[in-house]
């Protein structure tokens, strides 16, 4: 029996397009834009320090379509680097990849083998002992569970399954190649190498049955580490899997609890404990931070009334921790409660504003009434306006509801301040 290791791999979505960067000032967008391909990068290094045997991508290594052949020329480079290390590498196409129509003229070297889209092929090595099963996907749509058809095991092998599926499904991905995971333990293999998923999940320890997740956050809801699984194997047994960190720049949700806190200094401050904590646990990383305030506070409305320059100090605090902090976006979800001696009418004024606001933002017909209304008077503004208006147009019915939620909290923030004084 033989010891050797591999690593899965999945989504790597090279030379994804991030498109809008250029709106954010002090975006990184030069290692935004770059970082599917550097976490490649550290993969195959990876491959290379550890020694593997082989790696498997299991699924969606491009974006869908590309303009050109630069992104597949880069990726055979990075094949070719594997070849050289004596590293074969197995692949299934995912629904990304079969979008594209260059994709499937790649000629790759002769240490990568994609599997068929037709039906599943099994790959066997005897004399490590060790048996890939795979099917690639044929468009970029799959509606038939592939799984059922993959072979019987091979007996005396290590039996491993490449397949890009969503099992038993998966908010906020589409259902594509559907299985249960019953189909997937059931089958006799001893590791299901899954992608499309782009969280890393453990679904099964016996078998291993597991989504490694994306090697590189792309944007906002894609947060945390991101990387690969290495896997050990040992007189026929997988003995060790560990999760390996690949990406160069990681994207976090910050939230912060304002709750108790009744200024706006107060809940900066809060704000820069917590990108401190989030730098000291992910050291030498350019970070990306979306910080969310909930809670009910006193300091609401000074933070409110001025969201932009909220935003400016927030920015500031980062960089002043580290020079690789970028605060993406600031999300608004605090509340308050009128503590004051003011007059009932004050409330029922906040009452009714609240109300009509969130009436006229939760409706599609209000919103698209308002939109052609505004139409236009949006014609009729100067140059000089519409780029002051920036991405937020008034043809806009996505811009237009956070205007008015913008509006309701800056006429409830001065009469606020009428009734407490």
């Amino acid at each position: 029996m033989s010891t050797y290791k591999f690593l899965h791999a999945a989504d790597l979505h090279i030379d994804s397009p991030l498109r809008g960067l250029d709106k954010y000032d002090g975006a990184p967008v030069d290692e935004i834009r770059g970082a599917t391909r550097a976490a490649l990068e550290n993969l195959v290094s990876l491959a290379i320090e550890e020694k593997v045997e082989f790696v498997i991508l299991a699924g969606d290594i491009y974006d869908g379509t590309w303009p050109d052949h630069n992104t597949g020329l880069y990726f055979i480079s990075q094949m070719t680097a594997l070849k050289q290390a004596g590293i074969n590498v197995y692949i299934v196409s995912g629904n990304h990849d079969a979008e594209s129509k260059i994709t499937k003229k790649l000629r790759y070297p002769d240490n990568v083998t994609v599997f068929p889209s037709k039906k599943p092929k099994t790959i066997k090595n005897d004399e490590l002992e060790y048996s890939i099963h795979g099917q690639s996907f044929a468009d970029s749509s799959v509606s038939e569970n592939l799984a059922v058809g993959y072979p019987t095991p091979t007996k005396n092998h290590i039996n491993i399954g490449i397949l890009h599926t969503s099992v038993d499904g998966r908010e906020g991905h589409a259902n594509y190649a559907p299985c249960t995971l019953r189909d997937l333990t059931d089958k006799g293999y001893d590791y299901w190498a899954l992608g499309h998923i782009h969280k890393r999940e453990v679904l099964s320890e016996d078998p291993y049955v597991i989504f490694p997740g994306n090697i590189q956050g792309r944007h906002a809801r894609e947060t945390g580490k991101k990387g690969c699984t290495l896997v050990s194997v040992n007189d026929g047994n997988i003995v060790a899997i560990e999760h390996r960190d690949l990406d160069v720049l990681r994207w976090f949700g910050c939230e912060v609890d304002a709750s108790g806190l009744s200024t706006r200094q107060e809940v900066l401050d809060e704000i820069s404990l917590r990108i401190e904590k989030i730098v000291d646990d992910n050291p030498d990383m350019i970070l990306a931070l979306r910080v969310r305030l909930v809670g009910n506070s006193e300091a609401h409305y000074e933070i409110v009334r001025d969201k932009e320059n909220f935003f400016n100090d927030c920015c500031a605090i980062g960089l002043g921790i580290s020079n690789s902090i970028w605060v993406e976006k600031i999300e608004h979800k605090t509340t308050t409660v009128i503590e004051s001696t003011g007059v009932a009418m004050d409330k029922e004024i906040l009452s009714g504003i609240q109300e009509r606001a969130n009436q006229r933002a939760d409706s599609e017909e209000a919103l698209a009434l308002l939109t052609e209304e505004l139409s236009d008077f949006h014609k009729r503004l100067p140059p000089e306006l519409l780029k002051l208006e920036g991405d937020d147009s008034l043809n806009d019915s996505v811009a237009i509801k956070r205007f008015i939620m913008d509006a309701k909290d800056l006429i409830s923030s001065h009469l606020a301040d009428g009734a407490s004084q």
